[in-house]
């Protein structure tokens, strides 16, 4: 790895890679920028599945967790060639977004090497911007729940889709929730997906109004968890298995679970079962391979005919498809 002053050449498959300030510290426990680069590294035959093919925005720390971050949807002007790109048309008819897609390791390696701390896909793989592989249910705790508390709303969640003969997969967020996939790899629509899930969310509203809210106003949340419905959107991005974050000072990793191991973990009354360092998401993808490989190729069929009993408009600014 040949250095120039704080800047490496980084051998990754076959093509060299620029990276540089190695040592910059990315959190307060003392994580480096050349540690989030190795993490990536190690978990990429697991992650790059679940990228490939989907734009990504970037979301950059470029003096670490403690210091400023910005969103970047159009690639920045030093991306390499051989990162692929994908244009995305803005509903406001303006020029296209050039989307970064990571479809490569060197293509992971470069964007940790911008401080891109967190992964953050769409839904749809290119060019079928308008087709959903999954479903996505965000169960975010409000002021006085915690991740145990999303937990129990998970198994909810999870006995509703069962009834319609729906599988479904938790994984932890690394932040404050737990998110609950629905692999489909069928065709089917964001017109379909986003009102099924709003469906879903209220019916467990109505059925558990002191757990649970659906509304998106941050207002009524208090003590409950809100089950955001709204992220099965072709203009919103959720967090990718196995990705760094970037929320606290130690980074944890957003990481699938079993159902088990939920249970296990309310039993216990023990959040803290439900976070994962990198080193021991690196051991336990040893030990247990990729418990969301069926979110690449299992399919499934919604129920049909099912709309929301009083339709919540996303809040309008939200709704600018892509805009930057």
């Amino acid at each position: 790895m040949p250095a120039t002053r704080d800047k490496y050449a980084l051998e990754v498959d076959g093509r060299s890679v620029a990276v540089s300030n190695l040592d910059k510290e990315m959190y307060p426990s003392g994580f480096t920028k050349g540690q989030v680069i190795d993490y990536y590294i190690r978990v990429g035959h697991h992650v790059l599945p679940h990228l490939a093919g989907r734009p990504i925005t970037l979301k950059r720390y470029p003096n670490g967790v403690s210091g400023a971050h910005f969103y970047q949807k159009d690639a920045p002007r030093f991306t390499p060639q051989w990162v692929r790109k994908f244009p995305v048309p803005r509903r406001t008819g303006k020029r296209d977004i050039t989307y970064i897609v990571i479809d490569d390791l060197p293509s992971l390696v470069w964007c940790a090497n911008t401080a891109n701390i967190e992964l953050h896909p769409f839904l749809h793989r290119a060019p079928e911007l308008g087709r959903p592989t999954s479903i996505v249910f965000d169960l975010d705790p409000g002021e006085g729940a915690d991740v145990l508390d999303c937990a129990g709303i998970a198994f909810l969640l999870r006995n509703k889709l069962e009834a319609a003969g729906l599988r479904s997969f938790p994984k932890v967020s690394g932040s404050k929730g737990i998110q609950l996939y629905v692999p489909l790899n069928t065709i089917v629509t964001y017109e379909e997906t986003q009102p099924y899930a709003h469906v879903l969310a209220q019916e467990l509203e109505r059925e558990h109004p002191g757990r649970i809210v659906s509304a998106i106003s941050k207002g009524v949340r208090h003590n409950k968890v809100f089950i955001d419905w709204s992220q099965n959107s072709d203009f919103k991005t959720t967090v990718a298995v196995y990705s760094l974050r970037a929320k606290r000072s130690t980074p944890y990793v957003s990481m699938p679970v079993t159902w088990e191991e939920l249970r296990a973990a309310l039993h216990k009354k023990s959040a803290e079962r439900l976070y994962f360092e990198p080193d021991a998401a690196v051991e336990r993808l040893a030990e247990t391979g990729d418990l969301f490989e069926p979110m690449l190729t299992l399919k499934q069929r919604l129920p049909s005919g099912q709309k929301p009993k009083s339709p919540q408009a996303i809040p309008r600014g939200a709704r600018k498809r892509h805009e930057v």
